[in-house]
């Protein structure tokens, strides 16, 4: 699905569900982002009866129907009732996992295009539910070579940009086959073969500087069947980090949490800590600072009991929000 057609059905929810009136689809056709671009009647007739299948497809439920007995046409809305989910139950890795994912989206750009589809509803004189939470809130936060990369992948051709190592601040130019870009630790990544080392490598996105150039035509570069993007940056296949570690941590973990750190780690030992029983895990580390993100991200869950340098690194992290709130 491109991009203009997913801004165009989140603007389509958000205008069903934030109102409790039937719209029509000429009223849908003017307050609705994306559905200007419609050259003519039936281009918009076409668009629209499309843009409704793919909801039902999602299993967004629509209803029809007529705001009174007068009105000559039947309109469309979304039941909150219907489209709200229930309450949901995840096991300890699953909720590690969302949790993951809420982590990494974190970027103003279709949040802000939800505001301002409300906004427009508003103004055209439609009912919306002032009290109602939004209803879709999607959040991204990526580096600025994450589209051309993201659009690369998809193309399927060649990529160049500069690239900084963590150990130099010099930057090297790399002619890249990507297939793929993952994200690990709350970093994204870049897998493909290096043409430069002709060798598989990982990249790490930050560490990109200047722009993202893409090479030749379109579906030369295919991603090997048997390559796991995930492992492969989480080090089982190798990729762009130190060959040794930085440190290594113990840490105390709540019974039952942490799944996403205790995933790397190994148990080796028992403790209680504040009327609390947990796990002491040891576990790698090759990047301290972004570890100290990680780690901080589990709250009361995680502790660090050694070494004391991370120990403080999470202590400043928590100190920060702790502030903020404050604010």
């Amino acid at each position: 699905m491109s991009t203009a057609r997913a801004e165009r059905l989140v603007n389509l929810v958000l205008a069903l569900l934030s109102t409790r009136q039937y719209l029509t689809s000429e009223r849908i056709r003017g307050i609705v982002p994306g559905y200007v671009d419609a050259t003519s009647d039936e281009a918009f007739s076409r668009m629209f009866e499309r843009d409704k299948a793919e909801l039902r497809d999602l299993g967004i439920p629509l209803e029809t129907g007529r705001n009174s007995a007068f009105d000559p046409v039947e309109g469309y809305r979304i039941a909150r009732r219907d489209y709200e989910l229930g309450d949901v139950e995840l096991a300890p890795d699953e909720a590690a996992a969302v949790a993951l994912a809420v982590r990494l989206w974190d970027s103003p750009e279709l949040t802000g295009q939800a505001q301002g589809a409300l906004v427009k509803l508003r103004a055209a004189g439609v009912e919306v539910d002032e009290h109602a939470a939004t209803p879709v809130e999607p959040r991204v936060h990526a580096e600025p070579a994450f589209a051309p990369l993201l659009s690369a992948v998809q193309a399927g051709r060649v990529v160049r940009f500069d690239y900084r190592r963590s150990s130099s601040p010099e930057r090297r130019p790399r002619t890249v086959e990507p297939w793929g870009v993952v994200s690990w630790r709350a970093r994204w990544y870049l897998v493909g073969h290096d043409r430069d080392r002709d060798a598989p490598r990982c990249f790490r996105l930050s560490r990109i500087t200047g722009p993202v150039r893409a090479l030749g035509r379109p579906g030369a570069v295919t991603r090997p069947q048997d390559v796991n993007l995930l492992e492969f940056v989480a080090g089982v296949g190798g990729g762009e980090r130190d060959p040794q570690p930085v440190m290594r941590a113990r840490l105390w973990l709540a019974e039952g949490r942490a799944a996403g750190v205790r995933r790397h780690a190994t148990v080796v030992g028992r403790r209680t800590v504040a009327d609390v029983d947990g796990d002491v895990v040891e576990l790698d580390l090759w990047a301290p600072e972004s570890a100290a993100d990680w780690i901080a991200g589990h709250g009361p869950d995680a502790l660090v009991l050694e070494p004391d340098v991370l120990a403080k690194a999470v202590a400043d992290r928590w100190e920060r929000v702790v502030q903020e709130v404050r604010r």
